[in-house]
């Protein structure tokens, strides 16, 4: 299973205390997930936030590229057919065809940069598709690309 983990800490509401909230990003049985626990020292107040399928709130993804910075996904050596490639991003991120066309080019140049996890996951269904792509973790100059 591919995942990260990072903590957020703001105020407890119940004290004031610093309340810690730990996210995670995995997959689990061929699918994106995130997750999230906050608890605060001082009061013992706590939660969960149980398991969701897909992309994290903005803040969740936030928290992991600070803790981990962004990693990018290219393709290796030129992509004859990018219907596969469109097919993925579509069904991945439920976007339009013309912005699945527009993240398919940068996948075929500078690449797409993102959390560990979601460039993993879009690897993975890449590649079962014949899409020959690489991940390596400095995203570069570009920064973030992925839509959220």
């Amino acid at each position: 299973m591919t995942g990260q983990t990072a903590k957020i800490e703001s105020r407890c509401d119940g004290c004031g205390g610093t309340l810690v909230r730990q996210v995670n990003q995995f997959i689990d049985c061929g699918q994106l997930w995130w997750d999230a626990e906050a608890s605060c020292a001082t009061c013992g107040d706590g939660w969960c936030e149980h398991p969701e399928a897909g992309r994290p709130p903005e803040a969740v993804r936030s928290a992991l590229l600070a803790a981990h910075g962004p990693s990018r996904l290219r393709a290796v050596g030129p992509v004859p057919n990018l219907v596969p490639v469109l097919r993925v991003l579509r069904e991945v991120w439920e976007m339009p065809l013309s912005q699945a066309r527009e993240l398919a080019d940068e996948l075929a140049h500078a690449g797409l940069a993102g959390t560990l996890t979601e460039m993993e996951f879009l690897h993975t269904r890449l590649r079962s598709r014949g899409v020959a792509a690489e991940v390596t973790s400095d995203a570069g100059p570009e920064g973030e690309r992925i839509p959220s």
